[in-house]
């Protein structure tokens, strides 16, 4: 657990000092269906491929949000961002879910570099977001027959459908202990020593 710590520590120095710009930075979460994560905790090319579509998702609502790249052709825009893959929740249960650190906007890539950044991301943009991607990633768990056609139609119908977006932490582009505390979170360990406690001869 200390070397965990330690590399929490380094890890969020490192972003915080080498790899984040003086920009704004949201931290977006993403939580899936259970019967989803059974998947992607036992094949890492699921796993790996519900990220791609969560950043790609990301990247269109910031391009969305940036008046200044209303007119800078799609393959110049790029993000930067950062994600981490959660395997556990508070309790050591199994419950693999993304934490992405996100500058908030995009970067147009001409001669050189600039940025545009995003007006707002709020409530409304956020859950297009999660409609977006629960569409897209059903659609992706059917293509690659880990779901049938009709089980996806009714995930899509649920009023509750477990997935969960969450864009509600934003860091000012001043901010930078704020930053590295957020990117501490993130990067953090599965369990605290702090956590653990003895019932009996077990923990």
């Amino acid at each position: 657990p200390s070397c965990n710590t330690r590399r929490m520590v380094e890890t969020a120095a490192h972003l915080t000092d080498h790899v984040f710009p003086r920009l704004p930075v949201h931290q977006w979460v993403l939580s899936v269906p259970k019967r989803l994560r059974y998947f992607m905790q036992r094949d890492g090319a699921v796993l790996n491929m519900v990220m791609r579509i969560f950043l790609r998702v990301i990247a269109q609502s910031l391009s969305a949000n940036c008046p200044g790249a209303a007119v800078v052709d799609k393959a110049a825009q790029h993000i930067g961002a950062v994600a981490f893959i959660h395997r556990f929740g508070s309790s050591l249960n199994g419950h693999v879910h993304f934490h992405v650190c996100v500058v908030d906007g995009v970067f147009e890539e001409v001669p050189g570099i600039i940025f545009h950044p995003a007006s707002a991301i709020d409530a409304t943009a956020v859950a297009q977001v999660q409609t977006d991607l629960r569409r897209r990633i059903l659609r992706a768990f059917v293509g690659r027959g880990l779901l049938e056609s009709l089980e996806a139609k009714e995930m899509l119908a649920y009023k509750h459908s477990g997935f969960s977006v969450d864009a509600g932490v934003c860091i000012e582009a001043h901010d930078r202990a704020a930053l590295e505390r957020l990117l501490r979170y993130c990067a953090r360990p599965p369990f605290a020593m702090e956590r653990l406690r003895k019932e009996g001869a077990e923990l």
